[in-house]
């Protein structure tokens, strides 16, 4: 979710819902450890709990980043092994250590001996030309010994050369079952699934026959009130349904600060977009976002015009 996930979308996210935990963009450790990037790490404290993404290979310098995020109060350190991307690659991060699951063991131990909070994985089921049945068991053997207690699988292989990184989201084939049998023989771990998972009702399924936990990417970001609106009530068991008209009008103190500050509108608006997918009036509430918010000197009041292109949320009935 590079460039997707930022401080500004999480914030929306949050919004949505109090419950999901968030990820962050992944930030790879040299630009923390080397380039001193700290701005990176920043984030707003309502977005809790919220977990920074690293990527790298180094266990040294990986320790001195988590330990930074740690420091900076994220609440999961979180390792990925799963980003297909040829700039990732080239500096051996990503799905290129599915290939190297004892250097991925040794930067989870040296990221466990530095920080307080938990560290996690988030990984493929292998990758080219590897067989998962064996590749996969081996990797999670590898970082429990490690201490890594929970992790995150995308149930799709990657082709680390021939498939772009949207390529290596859709074509793979999933192996939602593997990821299932994966938790049967590490029943000890906190296991959850990603890849392809589009609605609730396909997460709760995945929840339903046994899985810990599901991370839910694209659909989140692209139909967020269709995922996170619910999610409290339906997933956690609290609150209550979220209306997105009202999360609208909950993010203009933010548009104003983040003004303020001298950013720009479209910073914020763009991970609005998809806000009333499916809903009368999205196009013209789209239309008038991404028409006007890069236009100088657009602001809230730009929101508001957008949302009136927007038809009123049909509320649920009330049970009981």
């Amino acid at each position: 979710m590079m460039d997707w996930t930022d401080r500004h979308c999480r914030y929306l996210h949050r919004l949505l819902s109090g419950q999901a935990l968030l990820y962050t963009e992944m930030v790879t450790s040299p630009a923390l450890v080397r380039g001193g990037a700290l701005h990176l790490l920043e984030f707003s404290p309502e977005e809790h709990p919220v977990a920074l993404q690293l990527g790298g290979s180094d266990p040294e310098e990986l320790a001195q980043a988590a330990r930074l995020g740690a420091e900076a109060g994220y609440d999961e350190i979180n390792l990925n092994c799963g980003c297909p991307s040829d700039r990732v690659q080239s500096g051996t991060f990503g799905a290129v250590l599915m290939k190297e699951p004892q250097r991925v063991a040794d930067c989870v131990a040296a990221m466990r001996e530095a920080v307080d909070v938990d560290v996690t994985v988030k990984c493929r089921i292998g990758v080219d030309e590897q067989d998962p049945e064996q590749v996969l068991p081996d990797f999670l053997e590898k970082i429990r010994a490690a201490g890594c207690e929970r992790v995150t699988i995308h149930a799709r292989k990657a082709w680390l050369q021939g498939l772009s990184p949207k390529e290596n989201r859709d074509i793979p084939p999933l192996d939602y079952d593997l990821v299932h049998r994966m938790k049967q023989a590490f029943p000890d771990m906190h296991i959850s699934i990603n890849g392809g998972i589009a609605s609730l009702a396909e997460a709760k399924a995945h929840l339903d026959a046994g899985l810990d936990g599901v991370m839910i990417g694209r659909a989140a970001y692209h139909q967020p009130a269709d995922i996170l609106c619910a999610a409290d009530p339906e997933i956690f068991g609290v609150g209550a349904v979220t209306d997105p008209v009202e999360v609208v009008h909950q993010m203009l103190p933010y548009i104003e600060r983040h003004l303020a500050g001298g950013g720009r509108l479209h910073q914020i608006t763009r991970h609005m977009l998809g806000l009333f997918a499916g809903r009368p009036g999205a196009r013209g509430w789209r239309r008038a976002l991404s028409e006007g918010a890069v236009r100088k000197g657009a602001g809230p009041e730009l929101v508001l015009e957008a949302l009136a292109c927007v038809a009123p949320m049909e509320r649920p009935a009330e049970v009981g």
